[in-house]
C-alpha cells in the first residue's frame, strides 16, 4: 500500500486527499498542512515509486504503469482508511490522476482542486517530452529533472518549488523514473478522451500566471464547463501551491467548504 500520513480533525467529517505530481512526493504539499488541517481531516500520500513509497514496486511488483493502475493505488488507501468520499487536491500530473478518479469512481470524489493542471500537452511540453525520451537512456535522470525544472519553472518566483522538485526527484530510483516517464506517451490520448466532456464533480482550477506550458490551453479547455472555476495567481508558476501558498490555501479551503 502507498505510504500515507493522516491528520485527523477533532470535529470535521470531511476528508481531503492530496495527490502530488511525477517526481514529487507528499512533501510537495508541506505548505498546505497547517491551514488545511484546521478545517478538514487530511491524507498526505506518496505515489508508487515516490517518497516513502519508493520501494512499493519491489514488494508488490507492477511491471507496466498506467494512470488507471496508479489511481487504483489511491482507492486502496481510501478503502484501508474507510473513507467513502473525499475532496481531492492535486498538482501537475496529480491532476490527471484526480480526473481519472472522478471519471472512474465518481461516488468516491466530492470535489477537486486542480493546481497547475494539465489538460493538454502543447508544442512546448511535447518537445520537452521528446527531448527527455532521447536523453533518458544516455544521461543520469537527475540531469533530465534539473533541465525540466529550469524550463518549467524558470523565474526567481519559482526558486523554492524548483529546488523542492529537484530534491525530491533525486530520491527516486532510475527504474522508477523510466516507468513514470513512459507514462508521458499516454497523456495526450488520455486527455483527448476528456476533451469536451464536462467535469462530473465541482472543480476549482488554480494556475500561476507564469505557467507557460499549461495555462492558455486550460483556459480554452474549461471555458464552457459550468462545473469548473479558474483562479489565476500573480507572480506564480506551475507549482502554484508553493509559489503562492497563502493564496492557494485561501481559495482552495473556501471552495472545499462550499462543496462540503
Amino acid at each position: 500500500m502507498l505510504y500515507h500520513k493522516v491528520y485527523e480533525h477533532n470535529s470535521s467529517t470531511e476528508w481531503v486527499i492530496f495527490v502530488h505530481g511525477a517526481g514529487g512526493s507528499s512533501a510537495t504539499f508541506y505548505r498546505q498542512i497547517k491551514d488545511f488541517k484546521k478545517h478538514f481531516n487530511i491524507v498526505m500520500l506518496d505515489l508508487r515509486g515516490h517518497g516513502r513509497s519508493k520501494d512499493l514496486n519491489q514488494k508488490r511488483p507492477l511491471k507496466h504503469y498506467s494512470f488507471d493502475k496508479v489511481s487504483e493505488d489511491v482507492i486502496e488507501v481510501m478503502d484501508h482508511l474507510k473513507i467513502k468520499e473525499a475532496h481531492f487536491v492535486g498538482v501537475s500530473l496529480g491532476t490527471i490522476i484526480n480526473r481519472i478518479l472522478a471519471e472512474k469512481h465518481p461516488e468516491r470524489v466530492k470535489s477537486l482542486v486542480m493546481g497547475g493542471a494539465i489538460t493538454k500537452m502543447n508544442i512546448r511540453s511535447n518537445t520537452l517530452i521528446k527531448i527527455g525520451n532521447l536523453l533518458k537512456n544516455v544521461i543520469p535522470f537527475t540531469w533530465i529533472y534539473k533541465m525540466l525544472a529550469l524550463i518549467i519553472m524558470p523565474s526567481k518566483y519559482h526558486k523554492e518549488s524548483r529546488n523542492l522538485f529537484i530534491r525530491e526527484a533525486k530520491k527516486i530510483y532510475q527504474k522508477e523514473f523510466l516507468r513514470w516517464f513512459k507514462l508521458t506517451k499516454d497523456i495526450n490520448p488520455l486527455l483527448r478522451k476528456f476533451k469536451g466532456k464536462p467535469m462530473k464533480k465541482p472543480a476549482l482550477y488554480i494556475m500561476g500566471d507564469e505557467d507557460y506550458l499549461f495555462l492558455e490551453t486550460l483556459k480554452r479547455d474549461i471555458a464552457d464547463q459550468d462545473t469548473s472555476q479558474l483562479i489565476v495567481l500573480d507572480n506564480c508558476g506551475h507549482v502554484c501551491n508553493i509559489d503562492q501558498a497563502n493564496e492557494f490555501n485561501k481559495h482552495s479551503i473556501s471552495f472545499l467548504k462550499s462543496c462540503s
